[in-house]
């Protein structure tokens, strides 16, 4: 009778540990979760209380539909259409060079190829990731800008092309690796089922592995322009850092973060030009937004067609 109470003690203690550390784990992610909200949240008061600042000498028209940038000018100009335009050239073209061989990537490494080659070609991908990009823009500084000038016979050396080839391979690991992951998800019945029907192995994944994984393929894309669209540094070596608005891939062109890199360590504190740096960054912030909530809206309203 005295060990059937001792047992009885003994899970009742337990049961009060396991209450108490679910209890300290749950207000501990709930802590976690509010400070991540909180941070944002400053990150976004932050910039924008500085950057609204510069419309008191600026008026927003003149900023957002400016074509010059020309801040230590004798008449100052505060113009974010030729930065706007560089940041979306770079960016585009790295992500029409990316996204093609990044998703064909994840394909072979989640269908076709041997479980040998995926351990060592997937880490390989990954690693790409950890390189630093000052190295990245080093790379495109002093090898990649030679080839395409041998190549093209352009005259600038530094251009938005060079820029979008390097970044390539800096946005090619975040799209290939949450590709791979979407497409590894798709269930092994559906593959089942579709080779049981006569198909190949082709008409398999182009008719069902691909569709039933275009959600977390779209992601993985919006995640690779987020990181495109944020670089600094590789494109700061890389983009020829012209301040021009120019749709041309031969030109060289200044990216927001760019300019930001560039101006800020120079700029007079509490100037117009200071805070028209934050303005742009402002700008930068709220176009990462908009790609994370269009990310999310795609992949709700596609879930919810059930396919």
């Amino acid at each position: 009778m005295t060990e059937g109470l001792e047992k009885r003690q003994n899970g009742s203690h337990a049961a009060s540990s396991r209450r108490l550390i679910e209890w300290l784990l749950e207000h501990a992610f709930l802590a976690a979760a509010f400070a991540s909200v909180m941070i944002v949240l400053l990150i976004f008061t932050f910039l924008f209380s500085n950057g609204l600042q510069a419309f008191r000498d600026i008026t927003a028209i003149r900023f957002f539909t400016g074509t010059v940038w020309q801040p230590v000018s004798e008449e100052p100009k505060y113009g974010l259409v030729p930065m706007l335009a560089g940041s979306l050239l770079v960016t585009g073209l790295s992500i029409a060079f990316s996204v093609p061989i990044s998703i064909l990537c994840a394909m072979y490494l989640s269908q076709v190829a041997s479980p040998t080659v995926r351990e060592i070609a997937k880490p390989v991908i990954e690693m790409l990731a950890a390189i630093p990009s000052v190295v990245y823009g080093f790379v495109a500084l002093v090898i990649i800008a030679d080839l395409i000038q041998g190549a093209l016979h352009n005259p600038i050396r530094l251009n938005a092309l060079n820029a979008s080839i390097v970044l390539t391979f800096m946005v090619a690991p975040t799209v290939v690796s949450i590709s791979e992951d979407a497409i590894s998800s798709v269930p092994q019945e559906y593959k089942e089922a579709a080779l049981a029907l006569g198909a190949s192995k082709w008409e398999m994944i182009s008719r069902v592995v691909l569709p039933s994984s275009l959600s977390g393929i779209f992601v993985a894309v919006m995640l690779g322009v987020g990181r495109a669209i944020g670089e600094t540094m590789a494109v700061l070596m890389a983009a020829g850092n012209a301040a021009v608005v120019s749709f041309n891939p031969l030109d060289s062109v200044e990216t927001m973060t760019a300019v930001i890199a560039i101006e800020m360590g120079e700029v007079t504190f509490n100037s117009t030009h200071f805070y028209a740096l934050f303005a742009v960054g402002g700008v930068l912030f709220l176009f990462t937004l908009a790609i994370n909530l269009v990310a999310q809206v795609a992949v709700k309203r596609y879930k919810a067609l059930g396919r």
